[in-house]
């Protein structure tokens, strides 16, 4: 699987058209990138493949190819347009990649770098925060930000550190740089009274009153927009900001409710940030801040107000829990929590703990009923903060099958699984493996160098591993068995309501643009939960040793197929599409028959070491 779309941040369908329309008899093929690509890389590799006789030259060297034929070199790019010129014997391929700047342009003359005015976004604040203002802008030159008739210097910032992308971690590239080579300027204002009382015009709700001072704190208090003032050689140039400033009324904080199955919290306000434990639908909460779209909320998570409503007149959620009460079911336990009101957690999973932590929440807990488990020890609480109570449940085993997380009402309910019962005659009866064929129908996945689609060999080697496993006594359920578009939020919903006791997400590689493919090959394990760690770590070893495969490596990593939690869930990478050597093991059927086997032993041994 390409990686800017195991991660969600491309297209694929760029990597699999030719980058020139070709006649039939043409044997040299560039499968990727495709004519006039745009990057901000500073290095791109190309998939293609010719006659395995000949040579190939690219602006007339010539290249390294595999027994196949198939090439995959890689090459430093210039800013602005950069052209390859493949040659096979009297065949041409003419390649343009555009490499764009990742850095903001630097003003010339009087000016601010476009875009680069922060806030970008209407922004909101609790009184006694502080607000930070920053605009990149023309070296000497002095800047200020003028808001709520106060005026706030921007200084110039020590040279900016330049993070690597989430994406370096998969090249060995991660390290940060002092690479921004660009003047920033920045400073900070607290909004405090004072603020308030030099506004000359201030707005409360749809009325303008003017020399007022704020008289409570049941109205917000819309500060307006900044104006950043720039002078360089006796010229000033005034600009004003996209976003504006208000101060949220602490008496009359707005409350949401979160209406998407699993609301995404986060670290921050964008899809940049990390996730953290979804919101299960229902939970409330108080809106402390705004960034655009995106709500803070009062334990700390932000969340894009697209997944929730407002609900009028609400008071900031509290809730008090006392007794705590658990029922067994046929291959679960079932653990109730009676709130007042539905609440914002997190969970947090150790090698023999389950930790649940609710927020806005207070104890009053004398009585929990848990009797003998055949999974939980003991269930101890602890109220953390006064806002803060935290269960941690004691694990008699170090591996956890799977945990679902609801509202009914205002009832929390958490469902712990049970480990399977194996079989001795047929290992796996008893247990439903889902095997989940990466991408299909118009999402092709990666290309190989004779485009040949990585949606193909998913569904292809998960047939064969199906095969396997109902051999072994599996039950299988799969989410394609067929070229089709399956949604990852379809995917996922799959997995959670088959309830299997393990998913495999099947999947081949490729790398992000400044990747060595030439010489980047090997099997690559990803997992999210704590509780796929372990058949991460023994899938990826087992795999390697058996099959005498290379080792990408095992990667924690947010992705979609590894997020349920219903079940232990790795997605594997089983080897590089990119990579000229490794596709012809890729497509080699015996191979793939090879692989499947080992697959499905690999799942018997690892099922009959976890649950002794």
């Amino acid at each position: 699987m390409r990686m800017k779309s195991l991660l969600g941040f491309i297209s694929l369908s760029s990597i699999v058209v030719p980058s020139v329309a070709m006649a039939n008899e043409q044997s040299l093929k560039v499968v990727f990138p495709k004519n006039n690509y745009q990057t901000s890389a500073d290095r791109i590799f190309f998939i293609g493949t010719a006659p395995p006789t000949g040579q190939v030259l690219v602006n007339g060297k010539p290249i390294t190819r595999s027994l196949g034929g198939h090439f995959a070199p890689n090459f430093p790019l210039n800013l602005g347009e950069n052209l390859f010129t493949f040659r096979y014997e009297n065949q041409e391929v003419q390649i343009k990649v555009i490499r764009v700047a990742n850095q903001p342009e630097i003003p010339q003359g009087l000016g601010f770098a476009p875009d680069s005015l922060i806030p970008a976004v209407d922004i909101a604040r609790l009184p006694g925060e502080v607000v930070c203002f920053s605009a990149i802008a023309t070296p000497s030159a002095k800047v200020s930000v003028k808001l709520a008739n106060q005026t706030i210097i921007l200084s110039p910032q020590p040279q900016q550190v330049q993070l690597p992308s989430n994406l370096a971690a998969l090249t060995g590239t991660s390290q940060s740089t002092d690479q921004l080579r660009t003047t920033k300027y920045a400073g900070c204002m607290e909004l405090t009274p004072e603020v308030t009382q030099n506004v000359s015009t201030l707005i409360y709700g749809n009325n303008i009153i003017s020399g007022a001072v704020l008289p409570d704190n049941t109205k917000d208090m819309d500060l307006g927009k900044p104006e950043f003032q720039l002078t360089l050689n006796g010229k000033t140039l005034t600009q004003e900001g996209k976003g504006k400033v208000q101060i949220l009324a602490p008496a009359k904080l707005p409350v949401i409710e979160v209406t998407a199955d699993g609301g995404v919290a986060r670290t921050g306000s964008s899809t940049d940030y990390s996730r953290l434990t979804p919101l299960p639908q229902g939970t409330r909460a108080t809106v402390t801040g705004k960034d655009g779209d995106w709500l803070r909320l009062d334990y700390g998570g932000w969340i894009n107000s697209k997944e929730t409503i407002t609900i009028p007149g609400a008071i900031p959620p509290k809730a008090i829990i006392r007794s705590v009460t658990s029922r067994q079911l046929p291959r679960a336990t079932e653990i109730i929590f009676p709130l007042q009101t539905t609440v914002p957690l997190t969970v947090e999973q150790g090698s023999r703990t389950f930790t649940l932590n609710l927020y806005n929440t207070t104890a009053q807990t004398d009585i929990i009923r848990l009797d003998d488990n055949p999974l939980i020890s003991r269930l101890d609480w602890q109220q953390v903060t006064p806002q803060q109570t935290r269960y941690t449940f004691h694990l008699k085993k170090d591996q956890q099958w799977g945990y679902k997380l609801r509202y009914q009402g205002s009832n929390l309910i958490l469902t712990l699984r049970h480990a399977p019962a194996i079989a001795k005659d047929k290992p796996l009866t008893g247990t439903k493996i889902l095997l989940d064929p990466g991408h299909g129908g118009n999402e092709s996945g990666a290309a190989g160098p004779t485009g040949y689609l990585e949606k193909d060999v998913n569904l292809i080697v998960s047939k064969l591993l199906r095969d396997e496993l109902v051999k072994r006594g599996a039950t299988v359920v799969m989410t394609r068995d067929t070229d089709k578009e399956v949604s990852l939020p379809d995917r996922q919903k799959i997995i959670h309501q088959e309830e299997p006791t393990l998913a495999l997400s099947i999947h081949y590689n490729s790398l992000p643009d400044n990747g060595d493919a030439e010489n980047t090959r090997g099997i690559g394990t990803f997992w999210y939960h704590p509780q796929a760690h372990s058949l991460a770590i023994f899938m990826h070893n087992y795999l390697v040793k058996e099959l005498n495969r290379p080792s990408y490596g095992v990667f924690w990593n947010n992705l979609a197929l590894a997020r349920p939690s219903a079940a232990p869930s790795v997605l594997l990478e089983l080897g590089f599409m990119s990579n000229p050597q490794e596709f012809e093991w890729v497509t080699d059927e015996k191979q793939q028959k090879k692989l499947a086997q080992a697959i499905a032993q690999g799942v018997v041994q690892w099922l009959q070491k976890s649950t002794k």
